[in-house]
């Protein structure tokens, strides 16, 4: 056995201000509608109505939860209004104000829901004797904002000037810190992995060498037969807002109802024998970057986003380092399309001219070009379009032009590559961590259910 100080990633590394709220930010869908599931056949008449409800329902009085006042007491603590207020105003800032009255609905009863769970969270701490200090929550707020590369007070009027408050975001820090110190005391000593099961999947992975592994990142929505329309209604419009440039890891730490949602939907690399055949089917066929979905799989929907793919022990070609020379030049402004076309020409055939990188700078010189050298760039780190072109040469050749007459015009010139080495294999104590987390977020979101189920929660 090996133990570990377990440390949650509970803050995400791309943190900007867009996507401030971490958890609760750009929502444009909705929550997956509630329902009871459906059981096989043989048990019908038990597991498809496990609670004996009569089909013809009939309400006393008028109690529709929607039109209540989005404000709760949980155990003694109060939630305000403003609170949520505060956070839906985070969200406005992130989605440009374009939510609908429905959607700005479910977002406050989405929004209420996190705040009586980050409630929970820092009353469990505080009752363990393992309270977070007003220091500490400072602390990470001030990272937070020098990772965005703000001063605290810039932090605090970006923040305020979205219609909501440092608090609000310091509030959610202090529930993220409160939550793993609980985990770290009450789940994580009792996680044991033996060195027999990471020795089994280190064998298996290495039987798997040269084989395509698969990056995912998922947001699964459950459904039922009867709420199947709203909750994939719900779906498509978290697609519609991922499409147009949402951050996929807020959403699925918002929406999806996977074990993933921690990670920010990311399932890390994984081969598709080991997925649902709906979900393998789809991604088998997806490129880096590409968002595929909602499309239906036992028991919901599923959105897939491929973050990455590789080949199992072998090199990844992107990770080769490369010398280059950008070979670039500007429009003044004023120019018109005509003159820039001619320019391009030009410079086209100058490129086409040259003779390999010891040609840059005399070639540049005759037709007012600018060369930047760069010899430590890896291709990964090049924009994706350019990926695939700059892997396809050869020493001493180039990229066509692209560029914008805002933007100029550039060519990217291949003077040197050094190609990765060959990967020595997965390591011990990633598979060890990664076994280990995958463990420790199951059971806490038991955790978190056996703490709702114990609360006293009262709705205003």
């Amino acid at each position: 056995m090996r133990r570990k100080r377990w440390r949650a990633p509970w803050i995400a590394p791309e943190w900007d201000l867009q996507v401030i709220e971490y958890k609760f930010s750009k929502l444009l869908a909705a929550i997956a509608a509630l329902g009871l599931a459906g059981g096989p056949v043989a048990l019908q008449a038990q597991a498809a109505n496990p609670l004996n409800i009569p089909d013809d329902v009939a309400l006393l009085g008028e109690g529709d939860p929607n039109v209540r006042t989005a404000t709760a007491v949980v155990n003694g603590s109060v939630i305000t209004g403003t609170d949520i207020e505060q956070r839906v105003a985070l969200l406005l800032g992130a989605s440009g104000n374009q939510l609908t009255p429905e959607q700005l609905q479910a977002a406050r009863m989405q929004i209420l829901r996190n705040l009586i769970d980050e409630t929970l969270q820092i009353q469990a701490a505080t009752a363990q004797e393992m309270p977070v200090t007003e220091q500490e929550v400072e602390a990470q707020y001030a990272e937070i904002a020098q990772r965005n590369g703000q001063s605290v007070e810039g932090m605090d009027k970006a923040l305020t000037a979205m219609g909501s408050s440092p608090a609000s975001l310091k509030r959610q820090l202090r529930a993220e810190i409160a939550w793993q110190r609980l985990l770290s005391r009450n789940i994580a000593p009792f996680i044991n992995v033996s060195r027999e099961e990471v020795t089994d999947v280190l064998a298996r992975m290495e039987a798997d060498r040269g084989t395509v592994e698969y990056r995912i990142g998922e947001i699964f929505l459950s459904a039922t037969p009867a709420n199947r329309e709203a909750v994939l209604q719900n779906a498509q419009r978290i697609v519609e807002q991922l499409q147009r440039g949402a951050d996929f890891s807020v959403y699925a730490r918002q929406f999806s109802e996977a074990s993933t949602a921690a990670a920010g939907g990311d399932l890390g690399f994984v081969r598709l024998d080991t997925l649902p055949t709906e979900m393998a089917t789809v991604a088998r066929d997806m490129e880096p970057g590409q968002l595929v979905g909602p499309f239906e799989i036992p028991g919901g929907f599923e959105i897939l986003y491929l973050i990455d793919r590789r080949q199992v022990g072998m090199p990844d070609p992107r990770n080769a380092i490369l010398s280059l020379k950008q070979i670039s030049i500007a429009f003044a402004p004023g120019t018109t399309e005509a003159q820039a076309a001619a320019r391009v020409e030009q410079f086209n055939t100058a490129i086409q001219g040259m003779r390999g990188c010891g040609d840059a700078e005399r070639v540049a010189s005759e037709i007012g070009a600018e060369v930047v050298t760069n010899n430590g760039m890896r291709v990964a780190q090049l924009p994706e379009q350019l990926q695939p072109t700059i892997l396809g040469l050869q020493v001493g050749q180039s990229t066509p032009p692209f560029g914008s007459l805002e933007d100029g015009v550039r060519v990217l010139l291949l003077c040197g590559r050094d190609d990765p080495q060959t990967e020595g294999g997965p390591n011990f104590d990633r598979i060890m961590n990664q076994i280990e987390d995958d463990r420790i977020a199951k059971r806490a979101q038991r955790y978190l259910r056996d703490l709702r189920n114990d609360a006293y929660i009262e709705y205003n």
